[in-house]
């Protein structure tokens, strides 16, 4: 090895690396517990392990991986509710130099047989819960349980100077995690060892997050939020609680339990979490900092959720693709029900806004926001058109409209691509129209976005047919058939193939057909 590769392989660490770091300064410090849920009765009590248990558990399942063929590049897939099992797939995936394909257990079996055939990996984890819905074609599945648990004691712990031996890689990937599709289908998106450190550091930057604070998993560890953030915590010595979904009275133990750093709350759920700390009268712990998304919660619960946590709430807009970045830095102070919900850059990016022949804009005028930065994810898995498309000129088009204003804040304008977001899901119009138009007495459809008091937007579809035969029901159970349940339109409209209002080029006008919204009939309701 020459002088200049012994330099260059020095400044390289991983997620994995930096959680053994931790193991060997706090062995005895918990690192994890699994909390579980207190539905459908008393819950069990939580398992703990210690940072030396968890790293021993990875050590363990890195060799079983080993021994089962997966190796440097290769892909895990893994199908579960959270639980403590989920973090230890991730830590030994890493250790080897693979990555996992988080799939999403809320898709349809033929969206979920989609991502796990654009990945094709060697292998799959599988909880007991969502066993019966891994394809029949997927790869070997191990289920979580006895047999895991089977696995490990069966397995002598890959060996650490064995690991460290192998050059580290920071843009090797991690993780898989899967975005809505502009035609129709989830894409994988790449995220690295280095994007993932980034963007922990980032993190901490923005919101004063402390190394020793306790992240609590409760929203789906398919998505970003609570993957990475857990992650972060394992990186840098605080401990992860995993949660079964959102259930307000596990979270508001949790609350009063935990001195917390990052408290994630989506549109949806803020307000039951409010019901549930008032009607118990809890005083948290401490909390540094709750929320996302503000622009759709109503601005009096974040006012009520923030005097009762005692915490600001992050006025965020980030991306899969971006992480937190590239305007999340702003925070709307304890007990404020904000009318102005401007965005301030993030620290450790470059940000500028574009017009429609990718030229920067003047400060007040609308324009594509474009980011460029270390905690960009690695593209699109086995998709060249879209990382061709979105990537242009050194920078990432996120797909957004915004304006900058004169003090330097950036207000969200439109998005380019419309998109829906659905109490923390995103969803494309593409992937409900698709379903619909399968439908031969379909002429056409076309899928908007309308405001929900709980989930902040939700999709309606308009649609024209061929025949008076075809009815909202028939439509309505293809959907329940063929998509996520948050995907699945929550109103249909029948209208004339000539009312659908198209541009120029022949566009659908979805902004038009929003307006009409306001004095439709409440008919074909599901």
């Amino acid at each position: 090895m020459v002088a200049r590769e012994r330099v260059a392989r020095a400044s390289i660490s991983t997620v994995t690396g930096l959680f053994i770091s931790q193991a060997r300064q706090h062995p005895e410090r918990i690192a994890l517990e699994d909390w579980g849920s207190s539905r459908g009765g008393a819950p069990e009590p939580p398992r703990r392990y210690s940072y030396r248990e968890l790293e021993q558990r990875m050590l363990r399942l890195a060799a079983a991986l080993a021994a089962r063929g997966v190796s440097r590049g290769d892909r895990v897939a893994l199908l579960s509710e959270n639980r403590a099992e989920y973090l230890e797939v991730f830590l030994a995936a890493g250790c080897l130099g693979a990555s996992v394909a988080c799939q999403n257990w809320r898709l349809s079996p033929l969206e979920l047989s989609h991502c796990l055939r654009l990945v094709e990996p060697r292998l799959s984890f599988v909880s007991p819960r969502h066993a019966e819905r891994m394809p029949a074609d997927a790869p070997e599945a191990i289920t979580f349980g006895p047999a895991y648990e089977a696995l490990l004691e069966q397995a002598a712990p890959a060996s650490l100077a064995a690991l460290e031996a192998q050059p580290a890689d920071a843009e090797a990937a991690l993780l898989i995690l899967y975005t809505s599709g502009t035609t129709g289908l989830p894409k994988g998106a790449v995220l690295s060892h280095r994007a993932e450190i980034v963007r922990n550091l980032v993190v901490r930057a923005e919101f004063g997050i402390a190394p020793e604070d306790t992240f609590a998993a409760w929203s789906p560890l398919y998505h970003m939020g609570a993957a990475e953030c857990s992650l972060g915590a394992l990186m840098s010595g605080g401990k992860v609680i995993t949660l079964d979904g959102f259930d307000a009275p596990r979270l508001a133990d949790v609350v009063e339990q935990e001195q917390l750093g990052w408290l994630l709350l989506m549109p949806g759920m803020v307000g039951t979490l409010a019901e549930e700390l008032e009607r118990r009268a809890l005083q948290p712990r401490g909390v540094k900092l709750c929320g996302v998304m503000a622009d759709l919660v109503p601005p009096a619960e974040i006012a009520r959720i923030t005097r009762l946590l005692g915490a600001p709430y992050a006025n965020t807009f980030g991306a899969t693709e971006t992480g937190c970045p590239p305007c999340s830095s702003n925070r709307i102070p304890i007990g404020v029900s904000p009318t102005r919900l401007s965005k301030q850059q993030s620290p450790f990016c470059e940000v500028k806004l574009v017009d429609a022949d990718d030229r920067e804009v003047a400060e007040g005028a609308p324009g594509e926001l474009c980011i460029r930065g270390p905690t960009l994810f690695s593209g699109y898995y086995r998709n060249d058109e879209a990382n061709a498309q979105e990537f242009r000129d050194g920078w990432f088009h996120m797909g957004d409209v915004f304006l900058r204003n004169a003090d330097g804040t950036l207000d969200f304008v439109d998005r380019v691509k419309y998109l829906i977001k659905s109490g923390g899901e995103n969803i494309y119009p593409a992937e409900i129209e698709r379903v619909l138009l399968q439908d031969e007495r379909v002429l056409d459809a076309a899928v908007v976005r309308k405001a929900d008091p709980k989930w902040g937007e939700v999709p309606v579809a308009f649609v024209a047919r061929s025949t008076d035969q075809l009815q909202a029901a028939d439509l309505y159970r293809r959907c329940r058939r063929e998509l996520a349940g948050y995907k699945q339109p929550k109103e249909i409209y029948f209208v004339a193939a000539h009312e659908l209002p198209r541009s120029a080029s022949g566009k659908i006008q979805r902004h038009e057909l929003e307006k009409r919204l306001a004095g439709a009939p409440a008919a074909n309701l599901p």
